[in-house]
C-alpha cells in the first residue's frame, strides 16, 4: 500500500491500526520520485504534502546513512577472532553480570536476545562449558503468565536448550495499566547461569580487572 501511494493516515485507517504503528512497518520503505508523486496524488491533506515529502526525504537520507554505516562496519569487524569475543563477553559481562560476593556464580541477565545468545556462544565457544551445564530463568510480568510457553518456547529455541535447563518462570506482579504494541514480542528478562560457576565467575572479574588496569589511568 506505501509503494502504491498510500498514507500513513490511510494506512492506518484501512487496516484499523494506530498511525504509529502503521508508520513502525513503512519506515525501511525508501520511495523513488515516482511513488512520491502518486503519493501527492493520492494524499487526503494536499496541503500538508510539503510536510510528507520533507519527512520522506529526511527518511530516506536516515536510511541511506544507517547502510552506509552498515557496510563500513561490516568491514571494520570482518571476521571475530577468539580474543576479541573473550573481550566483548567480558565487557558485557562487566555491565550485565553478577559481581557481588553474595551471588554463588556466573549470572548473565539481560532481554535482549541476541545479546543472551551471544554469551551462551561465548561459554561453549571460547570456555568449553558444557551446554548441559547452563540453566536459564525468565523473569516476566505476570500480565504475560497466559503465554508463558510462547515466551519458554523462544527462549529454548534461541539458546538451543531443553526444558529441563528451564526454571520455572519469575512473575513481576507490579501492575501494568497500559498494553503495549510490543505486548506479543516481549519474552522478558533471561538469567543465564552456569552450574557450579563460582570460579568461572572469579575468571570473568579477573578478566575484567586486567581490562581495567590496561586501560584506565592507575
Amino acid at each position: 500500500m506505501r509503494r502504491e501511494g498510500a498514507s500513513i493516515v490511510v494506512i492506518a485507517r484501512e487496516l484499523s491500526v494506530s498511525k504509529s504503528s502503521a508508520s513502525k512497518w513503512c519506515r525501511d520503505i525508501i520511495l523513488t520520485k515516482e511513488q512520491l508523486e502518486v503519493l501527492k496524488q493520492n494524499s487526503e491533506r494536499g496541503a500538508k504534502f510539503g510536510q510528507i515529502l520533507g519527512a520522506e526525504a529526511n527518511k530516506n537520507k536516515r536510511l541511506i546513512a544507517i547502510k552506509a554505516a552498515e557496510m563500513l562496519a561490516t568491514n571494520l569487524v570482518k571476521k571475530i577472532s577468539q580474543r576479541e569475543l573473550l573481550l566483548i563477553a567480558t565487557a558485557l559481562y562487566w555491565c550485565e553480570g553478577s559481581k557481588s560476593d553474595r551471588t554463588s556464580g556466573f549470572i548473565f541477565v539481560n532481554s535482549d536476545p541476541d545479546m543472551v545468545n551471544l554469551m551462551k556462544e561465548f561459554l561453549v565457544r571460547n570456555l568449553k562449558i558444557p551446554t548441559e551445564n547452563i540453566i536459564c530463568s525468565i523473569q516476566i510480568n505476570k500480565m504475560h503468565q497466559e503465554r508463558i510457553d510462547t515466551v519458554l518456547s523462544f527462549w529454548k529455541n534461541l539458546l538451543k536448550l531443553p526444558s529441563n535447563q528451564f526454571r520455572r518462570p519469575y512473575y513481576v506482579k507490579t501492575k501494568v495499566s497500559k498494553v503495549y504494541e510490543n505486548y506479543d514480542h516481549y519474552y522478558g528478562i533471561c538469567r543465564l547461569m552456569v552450574r557450579k560457576g563460582m570460579n568461572l565467575k572469579y575468571r570473568m572479574l579477573g578478566l575484567i580487572k586486567a581490562i581495567k588496569s590496561e586501560i584506565l589511568p592507575a
